[in-house]
């Protein structure tokens, strides 16, 4: 299954030409599974590779045009119900498609705290390297992002983003 969602999850973000800092948004994507990896000890065995398709397809129904129903023919239900967990609300600006409705939904869904934790850390280890504007950002959002996200097991990630 892993092989298969990370392959509909490469295709789709390319074929809408979504990128990722000017590179293909795989980068990202591999990025955010890259960290997932590093923490996986934090997730049972047996949902690890659901945990890890989730990463693939976590921005699938954002920003790829592709629904649902989508992620969910191409994969499975558990997999859909993480890409849609992790799938912003409207709104005009970061806070609008981030708010309590949005983290709630998360926090309710096995597992999606977790791979939104691994997307935060990859962005903001990214954006370190190299030297963005968006650090600055996210050490700003940084408490309330961790206050709105946390669940119980995740305080390895937590510490690790703190120290950020």
């Amino acid at each position: 299954m892993l092989d298969k969602t990370k392959k509909f999850a490469i295709s789709e973000h390319a074929n809408c030409n979504h990128m990722y800092d000017g590179k293909p948004y795989a980068t990202h994507l591999q990025m955010v599974a890259d960290v997932a990896e590093r923490f996986l000890y934090l997730i049972p065995e047996a949902k690890r590779e659901t945990v890890l398709c989730g990463c693939w397809v976590h921005d699938l129904i954002e920003d790829a045009r592709q629904t649902y129903n989508d992620v969910k023919k191409e994969t499975n239900e558990e997999i859909a119900e993480l890409a849609y967990a992790l799938t912003n609300e409207k709104g005009k600006n970061r806070k609008e498609r981030a708010n309590d409705k949005y983290y709630q939904g998360i926090r309710e869904t096995p597992f999606a705290s977790f791979i939104k934790m691994c997307d935060r850390i990859a962005n903001f280890e990214y954006s370190k390297k190299s030297r963005s504007r968006m650090t600055e950002v996210y050490k700003k959002e940084n408490a309330e992002f961790i206050s709105k996200i946390y669940v119980e097991g995740l305080d390895d990630m937590v510490d690790y983003l703190k120290h950020l």
